[in-house]
């Protein structure tokens, strides 16, 4: 089986791709989609949309991950999340992924074993997890990471 990973974002969405074999996985990619602030928003999400389909059309995924909304301070920050988790979303459906959605503390569990895990020991693991991976950025990594939480829950759902 091979499951996309998504960490949405409107300034930087990272992907991460990865086969379970059993009780194994490996790393097969990763990356980060980047829009620029200065382009109006619906460009912005169209870039996402189109670049996430070509992932999804390079990779073949069978299943999809998505980092759940978190509620930042600043509301407007919120929103550009939302829309760009919404494309996400979007762009698996219409791949017709069946797509798990994970709570960004459940993620950090299932990756160090604490919900409250700082992004580098995320990373630290992520190296021991999936050795020899080249990372594309902390993006890409989180991304990894809710692959693998998808991975690591796919048989309690």
């Amino acid at each position: 089986m091979i499951i996309l990973g998504l960490d949405p974002s409107l300034s930087c969405t990272g992907w991460g791709v990865v086969r379970v074999e059993g009780s194994r996985i490996t790393h097969i990619a990763n990356g980060q989609i980047k829009t620029d602030a200065k382009t109006p928003l619906p460009d912005r999400l169209a870039y996402l949309d189109t670049v996430l389909a070509a992932v999804i059309a390079d990779h073949a995924p069978s299943q999809a991950a998505v980092e759940e909304v978190f509620v930042n301070d600043n509301p407007q920050s919120t929103l550009k999340l939302a829309h760009a988790r919404g494309v996400a979303l979007l762009g698996c459906a219409r791949a017709g992924l069946t797509v798990g959605e994970y709570a960004p503390r459940l993620v950090k569990k299932a990756i160090v074993g604490t919900g409250g895990a700082a992004k580098e020991q995320v990373q630290a693991m992520l190296r021991i997890l999936l050795p020899g991976a080249k990372v594309a950025g902390a993006d890409a990594a989180d991304a990894l990471a809710v692959a693998i939480c998808h991975a690591n829950h796919r048989p309690l759902r």
